[in-house]
């Protein structure tokens, strides 16, 4: 089944792919999001109304600590007050003029044991590996993975709660994992927060959390899911998972139980074999839109829209004008976006009944 998109406002949008392919987005007050882009030295927060209305200026702009690190998944508050960063060797929260408020510091990412650091905090070591942070739905806490240095030599990585006034740890969760890197997602119902752990080859672990002003409590959903974080929307209880090779796509509760599942068939599918890619979420509480393409990643994807709580898939997008190919990122707020690299095209889509509705 066709089901035609219609096309609400588009904007000439330089770099605008980063919107729709990667860890750009975080929800402030209203569900449509704010968009986080690192432009050079600085990390830029842009609201998305002003943007489709032509602004192409940030709302706010913070300095890189470390301008030669460049990566790490980094975190603004709601009210653009500060910004937190995930560095190699600490965690930094800077005002808008990049003075630093606090730092918490912990081991480095970088694979060499005992390499020297020369006292210079801008060096960035070799290897790939990294961090994340997340700025609490309020702005009192900061969540935070990093890797500690035990006796021995060992390495440790933990999840640890920082109040979000001076870095103070607040408590700290034990982590059995080796990350390439992580990403947190913040769950709309402002109370927890999930970390998803990407490993290489050794796998995909995921936790939530949350802290109830004294206590911190954490559950891990285990090494055998091998699934990546993707989504949560605010009338849903639980979050959107897609397997790691995308066999499928899952809907669960808050404890990993399995609500329902989408999967695939050959038979149905011009592509051979056919796999959800990675880029899928919640349109609005009722559907959700997730992506189709062959398992070598070649290919133009094909957007599928999904009924958002048993997963059946209600039917494939036709854009007009013709077939769009680009990463898709729902707003959950009955939209999505779209980027056309060729004319640097930021669009913004609902479906088209949703829209006459």
């Amino acid at each position: 089944m066709s089901i035609t998109a219609q096309l609400r406002e588009s904007v000439t949008l330089p770099g605008g792919g980063a919107l729709v392919n990667g860890c750009a987005f975080e929800v402030s007050g209203e569900r449509l999001p704010r968009a986080l882009l690192q432009n050079g030295h600085e990390l830029e927060v842009h609201d998305l109304h002003e943007v489709f209305a032509g602004e192409r200026a940030p709302a706010a702009v913070f300095p890189l600590p470390w301008p030669g690190w460049d990566r790490g998944v980094h975190s603004v508050s709601p009210d653009t007050t500060f910004a937190v960063f995930s560095g190699q060797r600490a965690v930094r929260a800077v005002g808008p003029g990049g003075e630093t408020l606090w730092e918490y510091r912990h081991a480095c990412w970088g694979p060499e044991i005992g390499h020297p650091h020369m006292g210079d905090e801008q060096e960035v070591c070799r290897g790939l590996e990294h961090g994340s942070c997340q700025v609490s739905a309020d702005g009192r806490l900061v969540w935070a993975h990093v890797v500690t240095e035990q006796e021995g030599g060992n390495w440790q990585e933990f999840w640890v709660l920082l109040d979000a006034r001076d870095g103070r740890e607040l408590g700290r969760i034990p982590l059995d994992s080796a990350a390439a890197g992580s990403r947190h997602l913040r769950h709309p119902d402002g109370v927890h927060m999930g970390l998803c752990i990407g490993m290489g080859q050794d796998g995909i672990l995921l936790h939530w959390a949350r802290w109830d002003g004294e206590v911190l409590t954490g559950w891990d959903l285990g090494r055998r899911t091998d699934r990546i974080l993707m989504d949560a929307h605010p009338a849903h209880p639980g979050f959107l998972t897609v397997e790691h090779y995308g066999s499928d796509l899952e809907l669960h509760a808050l404890d990993g139980t399995t609500i329902a599942e989408a999967c695939l068939d050959p038979d149905d599918e011009e592509d051979d074999p056919p796999r959800w890619d990675h880029d899928c979420g919640f349109v609005d509480a009722r559907t959700v839109i997730a992506s189709v393409t062959c398992s070598d990643g070649l290919g133009r994807p094909r957007h599928r829209l999904l009924d958002g709580r048993t997963l059946e898939v209600r039917g494939t997008v036709e854009y007009p004008g013709g077939p769009v190919d680009s990463y898709v990122r729902p707003l959950g707020d009955g939209t999505w976006l779209t980027y056309d690299d060729t004319t640097g095209t930021l669009s913004r889509w609902a479906e088209a009944d949703a829209c006459a509705g």
